[in-house]
Parts: C-alpha cells; structure tokens; sequence
C-alpha cells in the first residue's frame, strides 16, 4: 500500500508540471536515439539543429525549436534531476503558459545575443571565421532562466541567499575566460530575473522556516 500511494504521489506531481515532463519525455527519446547513430554522425546531424551562426542564418525557426529537443552531452539522468527540482516547481508555481514564456524568452534572446557577440568576435578576429559552425544545442538557457525567475518564488532573507548562488553560477565564469555559452547563461539568467510580471498574483513566496515549523508540527 506504501508503494501504491508513494506512486500516486509522484504521478499527482508530475501531472501538476506537464510541460516539464513532456519535455522531458523528449529528451529522453531524442539521446536514446543519440546513443543508436554513429559518433561521426552525431557531430554532423547535432550540427544541423544548433543554434550556430550558420544554421540560424539559414532557418533561424527551425534551429531554435530543434536545439531545445536535443541534449549534446547525451547523458539523461543529470537533467531528469534538474528538471524536477527546478522546471517543475516552477511550472507548478506559475502555470504552464507562463512557465513556457520565461523558457521560450531565456532560449530564444540568449541564443541570439550570444551568437550576436560570437560573431563580432568573429568580426574582430578575435576567433576564426569556423565558428560560424560551432556547435550549441541544449537546453540549458533555458533552465537558467527558469532558474533565475525563482527568485521570487522564495520569500526574504532566503530570496537573497538563492539570488547570490545564482549569480555566482552564471556570473564568475564571465570573469575567468568567458565563452560565449557563458555570455548566453548569464543573458538567460537576466532575462529569468526580468521576467517578475510574470510571478505577479502567483501566490505567497515560499518560506522555508514556516515549511520546516510544518515538519515538525
């Protein structure tokens, strides 16, 4: 009966969060199949769904769908976690539509402005002309804007706590040797804190003090 009713549980959670799972779902089938091609082939076909220079140049809807579906590092698990301790709190919290607003926004505006500065980059010889071709798929812009509009999910002093660790995340790798995949993470996690009228009329901010009193209770 235990078993039974911890299984109702994680499915009444997951069914609060369909986004995130759907997602979800994808990505596992999508490295599957990953893990079925060639490793030449890989490299090619992740290639032709990245949001590189050259492909957004050439059908700039279609990459940015694509590389949204795809995982370049082909290991699942790490993101099931993320997805469940971040994506799904977050769509519980702000609904799916709003949700999918503050991933669409963070994915789409840092994959452009990162490639933005790749490419004047490219313009000032900084980096050579091939990396019009680099490869940049995945999915975490997104996550870091999901994770960045949590912020306000949480109430003060906490709220300040988790601001700073996110900052952090996305921030030092600005100052020690940036790519531009950094330069994109921290866009996304601007863009994750710029989206607060989205939060607004979304409920009191989560304390953990009266969380831990409740356990204990």
């Amino acid at each position: 009966m235990r078993i039974i009713r911890g299984l109702g549980g994680v499915w009444a959670y997951v069914r609060k969060a369909p986004g995130t799972y759907v997602w979800l779902g994808i990505l596992f089938v999508t490295t599957v199949a990953l893990h079925h091609m060639s490793p030449e082939f890989v490299e090619h076909f992740l290639r032709r769904r990245s949001t590189n220079i050259l492909e957004l140049s050439r059908n700039p809807v279609r990459v940015l769908v694509a590389s949204a579906m795809w995982i370049g590092s082909g290991h699942w698990v790490p993101y099931a976690f993320l997805y469940t301790v971040f994506h799904a709190p977050a769509e519980r919290w702000l609904g799916t539509a709003r949700w999918l607003a503050v991933c669409v926004l963070a994915h789409v505006l840092a994959s452009l402005i990162s490639e933005g500065v790749l490419l004047e980059a490219i313009r000032r010889g900084v980096v050579p002309y091939t990396a019009v071709n680099t490869l940049d798929i995945g999915v975490s812009y997104a996550l870091a804007g999901v994770m960045a509009v949590l912020v306000y999910r949480i109430a003060a002093p906490w709220r300040y706590a988790y601001l700073l660790a996110v900052l952090a995340v996305f921030g030092l790798p600005l100052v020690t040797g940036p790519t531009f995949t950094d330069v994109g993470h921290a866009v996304a996690g601007l863009i994750g804190l710029a989206c607060h009228p989205l939060v607004r009329g979304r409920g009191k901010a989560w304390n953990p003090k009266e969380t831990l009193a409740g356990h204990r209770g």
